[in-house]
């Protein structure tokens, strides 16, 4: 398989996975398996959340999907699907865990207009405590609603100065 080929496929599988993220989320994390992310909502004590079982959800038919390609060659295009859904979880756990939550305290403030809106999309998909009603079930991509909000903060922030 071409180089080319191989990025594409796995470009391609990381666009996918914010679809499959959203519908996932909405419909699932917040259907039938609410109570492995409830607690995502209601934070309870300790580090660790049942929610962090969806890590290993999406981990395990990854690592099958690169391991079935590196096993016989004729799966390649299989093994850069894999890729794909790596590289997604990859930047969901840095958005997600690491600056939304902060949950590791690498990247604590940031003036960032991506990063503001990303934020207050997800302070608002939290503001629902129960598995109804939510807004905001996607990760990677930011509602316009969000990035207007965040420059109107930034012009009222410029026009007190």
């Amino acid at each position: 398989m071409h180089w080319l080929v191989y990025a594409a496929i796995v470009t391609a599988t990381f666009i996918i996975m914010e679809a499959v993220t959203w519908l996932t989320h909405r419909y699932v994390m917040h259907g039938f398996l609410w109570y492995l992310h409830e607690d995502h909502h209601r934070k309870g004590p300790g580090f660790f959340e049942k929610n962090d079982w969806f890590f290993v959800i999406f981990a395990i038919p990854s690592i099958g999907m690169i391991l079935a390609g590196t096993l016989d060659p004729e799966l390649l295009w299989l093994q850069a699907i894999g890729f794909g859904v790596m590289a997604y979880g990859f930047a969901y756990f840095m958005v997600h865990e690491v600056i939304i939550h902060q949950r590791f305290k690498w990247f604590t403030r940031s003036n960032n207009m991506y990063i503001r809106a990303i934020r207050w999309a997800h302070k608002m998909h939290h503001k629902h405590l129960g598995k109804e009603d939510g807004e905001s079930f996607g990760m990677l991509l930011v509602h316009q609603k969000y990035w207007e909000k965040v420059k109107k903060d930034r012009e009222n922030t410029r026009n007190k100065n």
